[in-house]
């Protein structure tokens, strides 16, 4: 693998016959991650007829492609030119997303062990994971939930050994070195700290997710009563 700045792929990878999937490393890390936002870019804005849609995760895209227009190696060929056109682009100034954000108490039954883990008070687990500013690494898991880069190492906090049944809608959270949030009510393991009243999801708007991959994050400390929840 070349330079941070190089968007050379790592290798291409067979995901069934109608995707392809390029590696640029191994690790979660801002530079990886934006080579394959960089990638994810320049594919949509030079479309191949008969290319669908590109996923990025935290270190790969997943390019769809129809098997009955394209051919895996004719695939590759353009993905690789796409590389070697985009190398030293630009990536535009992402978007800085605001979220209203109500710490502890029910809405966060979590953050005290968060605190205690980390040998912090609950105020500087508020304070820490509210001045930080994050990225948008991917969206997975469920539809429009963001993963997001830029915890703060004091904050890293392990899941919950069980996960909880059901996670309200717009929880807060905590797992390992990632922070995120619940777009709806599912099952999760991650420890909570808080909740935000914007929908991260919803299938009437357009685009459905409120967040994008690439964007910027802020979580706003709120007190719930401003909020009229």
């Amino acid at each position: 693998m070349k330079s941070a700045g190089h968007l050379s792929a790592s290798r291409f990878l067979l995901a069934g016959d109608a995707a392809l999937v390029v590696e640029f490393g191994d690790a979660i890390d801002p530079e990886i991650n934006r080579r394959v936002h960089a990638l994810a870019r320049a594919l949509a804005e030079n479309p191949l007829p008969g290319l669908g849609e590109s996923v990025p995760s935290y270190r790969s895209l997943l390019v769809h492609y129809d098997p009955l227009r394209l051919s895996h190696a004719e695939v590759e060929s353009f993905v690789s030119e796409a590389l070697r056109r985009c190398e030293d682009a630009p990536l535009p100034e992402p978007r800085l997303v605001e979220i209203p954000t109500v710490y502890g108490g029910e809405r966060g039954p979590d953050i005290g062990f968060v605190a205690g883990h980390n040998s912090l008070t609950v105020a500087d687990v508020i304070r820490l994971h509210s001045e930080a500013i994050y990225t948008v690494y991917m969206l997975g898991f469920t539809p429009g939930f963001p993963y997001l880069g830029g915890l703060p190492d004091a904050l890293f906090t392990p899941r919950l050994e069980t996960p909880r049944q059901r996670v309200p809608a717009g929880s807060v959270g905590i797992a390992g070195a990632q922070t995120g949030v619940y777009p709806l009510a599912t099952p999760g393991g991650w420890r909570l700290i808080g909740w935000t009243p914007l929908a991260l999801f919803d299938p009437a708007r357009t685009p459905p997710a409120l967040l994008r991959p690439g964007d910027r994050v802020r979580f706003v400390p709120t007190e719930e009563a401003s909020l009229g929840a």
